[in-house]
């Protein structure tokens, strides 16, 4: 009897062991699933804030280069209620012959581009491009590096409007004028299904003062 009992204490402490084997098991892979999401849900986070001060620094380049110029078109007064380019400033290869914050009106540009139209990431600052070695990277992987931009899902986008005298946060409807310009500059992302992710936004307010007579 002594012997039968011990063998089944035996044989219920082997199962015993087991079950608590496989329990370990799940559990462990129940952890490990928690901490991969965790990892992804972190390298998402910072995968965003990469793209977001990327973006900022983007947008507020765009907004320099756009106050660099002038109120309004050489031997014009600050009033014109269309605006945009005229047909020779759009004649270059970019916006390197845009002279006044008008000309940027409606600007939509993708993939990013510099002043004389050369995609971010692989211009070299003076109208040409870099070494392809020196090109931004990729932004997925198994892109080939070099040829497929860091921002080919990315655009720019810029504003100019009047706005209100009285609420310079007010738009004034088309037709319409005043003694201010809002400058808008913002820098989107296409993402899955289409669909645009506002990355950076800028507004600046700038005033007309008239020549004096």
């Amino acid at each position: 009897m002594n012997g039968s009992s011990s063998h089944t204490r035996r044989q219920a402490q082997a199962a015993f062991t087991l079950v608590e084997a496989m329990l370990a098991i799940a559990f462990t892979a129940m952890a490990g699933s928690v901490l991969l999401l965790g990892i992804g849900g972190s390298v998402q986070t910072t995968s965003d804030a990469l793209h977001e001060t990327v973006a900022q620094g983007m947008a507020q380049q765009l907004m320099d280069e756009v106050l660099g110029g002038r109120y309004a078109e050489l031997g014009s007064d600050g009033y014109a209620v269309t605006l945009g380019p005229s047909a020779e400033e759009t004649g270059g290869a970019g916006r390197e012959l845009f002279d006044d914050i008008a000309d940027y009106n409606l600007l939509r540009t993708r993939p990013p581009q510099d002043p004389w139209g050369i995609d971010l990431g692989k211009e070299d600052g003076q109208g040409s491009t870099r070494h392809v070695d020196f090109w931004a990277p990729a932004d997925r992987a198994g892109a080939d590096v070099g040829r497929i931009s860091f921002f080919a899902g990315w655009r720019q986008e810029v504003d100019v409007y009047y706005v209100a005298e009285s609420d310079l946060t007010l738009r004034l409807p088309a037709g319409q004028w005043s003694d201010y310009r809002a400058v808008e500059v913002r820098i989107v992302q296409e993402v899955a299904g289409g669909s645009l992710r506002e990355l950076a936004k800028l507004r600046r307010v700038v005033a007309y003062v008239p020549p004096l007579p």
